[in-house]
């Protein structure tokens, strides 16, 4: 079912379920993955080093999708900026813990910094970073709606992913470690290709799996939002 533009007071069964996932995703992806450099033997490429955040991110930008495919733009907009905000509130709180004095006897200090004690400038460069490309995927993927008029969601998808990943790994490594010491300027361009590889990759991977659960949502919403109307500033958060 196709609707115009439906009422913008009109609920939804699964709309917050889809947004605590995608929130969860999107926090676990900074909280968990990042502290840990994981590696793998794979067929043809070999050895192969990355973050292990990269098995979680890309998660993401399938719910941006579903959410902009199903809800439209305007919804999509105000879940990203919730999960911006749970980032913001996490980082804090990780700060404040981090910062408060071991008791006598503990001895897992060393191991907790290293576990959540992402320099501001990380944080930082992960938040801009993350804005910038999840808004990217959601307006690409919603004008690439109304050009194909709601054809090939594969291509719609993935194009908007390739994007969207492309910004938020172009933005996220020289911000966070150009000049850092932390790694070398030299391998930040490899770096930033590889992710942009990895996590588009798990886009194409998920497709198949996107297709269900997009179909689903159309049926059980009786919901399939084209943005011929809609504001897409980024800055605001009223649907």
């Amino acid at each position: 079912m196709k609707s115009l533009q439906p009422s913008q007071q009109r609920s939804y069964r699964y709309l917050d379920l889809v947004m605590v996932a995608f929130v969860t995703v999107y926090l676990c992806s900074n909280l968990i993955g990042p502290a840990k450099a994981a590696s793998l033997d794979l067929p043809l490429l070999g050895q192969v080093t990355f973050g292990a955040g990269v098995l979680f991110f890309p998660i993401s930008y399938v719910f941006g999708d579903i959410l902009t495919e199903v809800y439209g733009y305007a919804r999509a907009r105000r879940v990203i900026w919730t999960g911006f905000a749970a980032m913001l509130f996490a980082s804090l709180m990780a700060f404040v813990v981090v910062s408060l004095p071991p008791a006598a006897g503990w001895n897992n200090q060393a191991a907790y910094e290293i576990a959540f004690g992402s320099t501001w400038r990380i944080v930082a460069a992960s938040l801009v970073a993350y804005c910038v490309g999840e808004f990217v995927n959601s307006f690409l993927l919603a004008k690439l709606k109304l050009l194909t008029e709601g054809k090939h969601l594969w291509m719609r998808t993935i194009g908007s992913t390739v994007f969207g990943e492309g910004v938020d790994s172009l933005l996220f490594y020289p911000l966070a470690f150009w000049n850092s010491g932390l790694i070398p300027n030299e391998l930040i361009p490899s770096l930033m290709l590889s992710q942009w590889i990895a996590k588009t990759a798990v886009e194409v991977l998920f497709t198949p799996l996107t297709y269900k659960i997009v179909g689903f949502l159309k049926r059980a919403e009786q919901e399939d939002f084209y943005d011929r109307d809609t504001d897409f500033t980024p800055f605001r958060i009223k649907t």
